[in-house]
């Protein structure tokens, strides 16, 4: 095999590993993400309730 046959079998399979890190690297991303907004969501329905609950509390009865 000479030496140009090597490089760029070498040369294919570097460009494919960058491709796959990149595929791992942005699902880790896009999970984190989903992750990150479920969990906003949650704590934002959380604080809502608990202020709807504090101004029944604080409303005086007439």
């Amino acid at each position: 095999m000479s030496q140009a046959t090597r490089m760029h079998k070498r040369h294919r399979f570097n460009t494919r590993m960058t491709r796959i890190i990149l595929l791992i690297s942005f699902l880790f991303f896009f999970g984190r993400f989903v992750y990150s907004s479920i969990g906003a969501w949650y704590h934002h329905q959380e604080k809502t309730q608990s202020q709807q609950s504090s101004l029944s509390v604080e409303t005086p009865a007439r």
